[in-house]
């Protein structure tokens, strides 16, 4: 690990975006302090809190620069602080493909079923926890079916999103797999998809940033 980096994350265990962040730090071998933000118990709405993140979400890095929030926001300044472990290629048209697709999970997939949305078709608009789920279940479907052929045009061979080598587009994926798992969404659709989250959990680095990892989750 590097010494000395001044790096705190705000962070939840079960935040996808968050676990986003965790990946990056640990694939650039950075030290970090985790402060945990119980978000079932309310921490995020806290004025203290609030103080430091004006949204009340999750993830927020602290650095000896500044304070930054958004997941993708803080992945790419990590990228461009620490070059060590890239997670974008050279080439530009490499790079934008690889934020296309973390741009098509992290914005087009993730906040139909972020716990806000689904919290809020169940305490306000009435639905049953049946309906939630067919919704979540829905828009994981929808999401998934485009990226798995996005993944066959680029010929993703079933180890990363793109390539030969973990890229940005990876840290949004796993995540949004874990929680499909989560929510049993059905998945044997999606043999890309599903490849590439089997190869990344047997590296270390996400796996030290899995939920199951971390300081905040809850003991058995």
């Amino acid at each position: 690990m590097s010494a000395n980096t001044g790096l705190e994350l705000y962070s939840y265990y079960r935040s996808s975006a968050a676990y986003r962040v965790r990946i990056a730090l640990e694939l650039k071998e950075l030290s970090w302090r985790q402060i945990p933000v119980n978000l079932l118990e309310g921490d995020q709405k806290q004025e203290a809190y609030l103080q430091v993140n004006s949204q009340g979400l999750v993830p927020t890095l602290v650095t000896p620069e500044g304070t930054i929030t958004q997941s993708l926001a803080i992945i790419e300044y990590l990228e461009e602080t620490y070059p060590q472990s890239p997670l974008l290629p050279a080439s530009a048209i490499d790079r934008a493909q690889i934020r296309s697709m973390a741009y098509q999970i992290a914005m087009e997939i993730h906040p139909l079923n972020n716990p806000r949305v689904t919290q809020f078709l169940t305490a306000k608009v009435g639905a049953s926890e049946a309906e939630k789920m067919h919704w979540y279940h829905h828009w994981i479907q929808v999401g998934f079916t485009a990226l798995e052929r996005r993944l066959t045009v680029l010929g993703s061979k079933g180890s990363f999103c793109f390539g030969n080598s973990v890229s940005l587009a990876d840290l949004c994926l796993i995540p949004q797999v874990y929680n499909a798992l989560r929510f049993d969404c059905p998945l044997q659709d999606y043999p890309i998809i599903c490849a590439i989250y089997d190869h990344c959990h047997q590296m270390s680095a996400f796996s030290a940033a899995s939920p199951e990892a971390q300081s905040d989750y809850p003991a058995k």
